[in-house]
């Protein structure tokens, strides 16, 4: 098989497999690419030696080439050791095939944030397989995975990988993803991955010592930018347009969540994301597979959706926390940081972003200390372009003691919370264990193998939060097995009190969505919504379904102007609205209502 590598900054470089190495050659038609043909198969471990290392002599031969001097290949698709050790072949025709792909298009999508390492006890793709069939009866259509590429040691959120192209081996590397989507795609579910290429984690990232991956250019909190503009970055955003393409096509993923694209340092004309959103629709169209690309994004700003014909970036989808800022202030009455901007008026926020998708539309930001964000175009932008959420890994894992909003409100607020996110006008997504109130808490937790980075993030975490008042032994040690243990999903739960009525009550708003098209309508200009911000009501229409909400302690009287409607769905029993259009709401409770 050939062997390739970009290492435009070396003289010489060798291939080591198994225990032979062999002279790379130039290729003469691609600039600062290394290439040599070598007897390899499933599993041969390999990697190379840059500057020709102690392989200065060496031919086609079987010279010994000592372990210290070779590392994995950057396009590696298997670390079975870890970002440190040796790359492995991967056959893809060996792969167990991930079976037909999930036709289910964004607008009629409901998602579900999972993290492999603490969805089960095991942390494997293979346990979480298992699994599946809670979310089949749930109902929702994909599940996102948190990034599953390659980092250091056993345990992390993920978001510290050094290796885009391959699979986290403790999970169970390229194979145990393949039997996942398979898994998925024959529980009618499509699969969405999580990948991050604003950054690459602080340890066992070895791409510096190929070539210019990484620019000072420009300047990220995680240092040095990852070169998408300066020289040498056509053959860095191939690196990872590739890889992004790779998930698609060689694991059968049908989405990408792309990681804080607003910490993408990017100048020129034609941008990265521009380009990688006309790559996935072209192989879109190839395989007519319905792929889509959802951005993570803190600028509020349109055009990261709207087509390029527009003029736009052409992404399908963004994350709007404005719409989880402004629900979460009504629900908890926090105003800290971010929640500032929100918590004057939290329903009147929600309502406004119900309506516009954002709050901040070039409006001023106290957090911010300046206007900001663009507004919607609401007639040529439909609803699906959002996804709103009421929990996601980094709203509750960034917090002190990663505590969900469980552990402090009532069933009924959380009850109330989800008839928002699953009846509003946005592609809903849930936080694995969020549908049954989880009890445990995900918290932020690591696993470097590096003392002194162990150490350094362990105090970083202490220090950002006694800045808030934390005591630095309340705050819960990244490092410590515990941490991520305690994360862990308990299932047992979701058939006990109180959690099982919630998880029923998740479970009948989601075949809403499902059965009455008006849920799914994208036209935002169509919502109607009223509100009471002092007496903490909301109610929404969505074509013939309206929507009640009542956020307060107290029960609440509501005019919803017509009668002969029938309820769909209630958190607590209610009446039918009477004769006068008047319908009496429970305290801390949601009605679904359709004539």
């Amino acid at each position: 098989m050939q062997f390739e590598v970009w290492a435009p900054l070396t003289g010489r470089v060798a291939l080591r497999l198994d225990d032979a190495a062999y002279a790379m050659e130039r290729d003469p038609d691609r600039d600062g690419w290394w290439v040599v043909r070598a007897p390899a198969a499933d599993g041969s471990r390999y990697g190379f030696v840059l500057d020709g290392g102690d392989t200065a002599d060496a031919g086609a031969g079987a010279a010994p080439v000592p372990a210290a001097t070779v590392l994995p290949d950057p396009r590696g698709r298997r670390l079975p050791d870890g970002p440190d050790g040796l790359s492995a072949v991967v056959d893809f025709e060996a792969l167990p095939p991930t079976g037909p792909p999930s036709r289910i298009p964004l607008q009629d999508a409901v998602l579900y944030e999972l993290h492999i390492g603490t969805f089960t006890p095991e942390g494997t793709f293979d346990a979480a397989a298992a699994r599946l069939g809670h979310l089949g009866a749930l109902g929702v259509t994909h599940v996102e995975l948190m990034p599953v590429c390659s980092f250091p040691g056993r345990h992390g959120w993920g978001y510290d990988g050094v290796a885009p192209w391959s699979v986290h081996e403790p999970y169970g590397g390229p194979v145990g993803l393949a039997r996942f989507t398979a898994a998925a795609h024959a529980a009618g579910l499509g699969v969405v991955l999580d990948v991050v290429h604003n950054h690459l984690g602080p340890s066992g990232n070895h791409l510096p010592a190929f070539g210019p991956y990484f620019t000072d250019t420009h300047h990220t909190p995680w240092g040095a930018a990852v070169n998408l503009d300066a020289p040498g970055s056509d053959e860095v955003r191939a690196y990872l347009l590739g890889s992004a393409l790779a998930w698609l096509r060689d694991y059968g993923i049908d989405g990408l969540r792309l990681d804080a694209v607003h910490a993408l340092a990017d100048d020129r004309a034609l941008t990265f994301l521009e380009e990688l959103a006309s790559a996935v629709d072209a192989l879109a169209a190839e395989t007519g597979r319905p792929l889509f690309l959802i951005a993570e994004s803190d600028q509020c700003d349109p055009r990261l959706t709207t087509v390029r014909e527009a003029g736009g970036t052409g992404l399908h989808a963004q994350w709007n926390d404005d719409f989880h800022h402004a629900l979460h202030c009504v629900l908890t009455g926090e105003s800290q940081a971010y929640y500032a901007d929100f918590a004057a008026a939290p329903i009147g926020a929600l309502a406004k972003t119900m309506t516009r998708a954002f709050f901040h539309d070039g409006t001023w930001s106290s957090f911010r200390g300046r206007t900001h964000g663009r507004p919607v175009d609401r007639r040529r932008t439909p609803a699906h372009r959002f996804v709103g959420y009421t929990q996601t890994h980094d709203q509750v894992g960034n917090r002190a003691l990663g505590d969900r909003p469980a552990a402090s409100l009532s069933p009924g607020l959380l009850a109330c919370a989800a008839a928002v996110a699953l009846t509003g006008p946005f592609v809903p997504m849930l936080f694995m264990g969020e549908e049954w109130g989880a009890g445990t808490p995900w918290q932020y937790f690591t696993d470097h193998p590096d003392p002194e980075l162990a150490e350094a993030v362990r105090a970083g975490r202490r220090r950002e939060f006694a800045a808030h008042g934390w005591k630095a032994e309340e705050i819960p040690d990244p490092q410590d097995p515990a941490t991520r243990d305690r994360s862990v999903l308990d299932w047992a739960e979701p058939g006990q009190a109180p959690h099982a009525r919630l998880l029923d009550w998740y479970r009948t708003l989601v075949a809403l969505r499902r059965t009455h098209p008006d849920l799914r309508d994208p036209d935002l200009a169509a919502v109607r919504v009223a509100y009471d911000e002092e007496r903490r009501w909301l109610t929404y229409r969505r074509g013939d379904v309206r929507v009640v909400v009542n956020f307060g302690s107290e029960p609440a009287t509501i005019a919803l102007g017509r009668n002969g409607v029938r309820v769909l769905a209630a958190w607590e029993p209610a009446e039918h609205p009477g004769p006068d259009g008047r319908v009496r709401v429970p305290a801390e409770s949601a009605l679904v209502l359709a004539p």
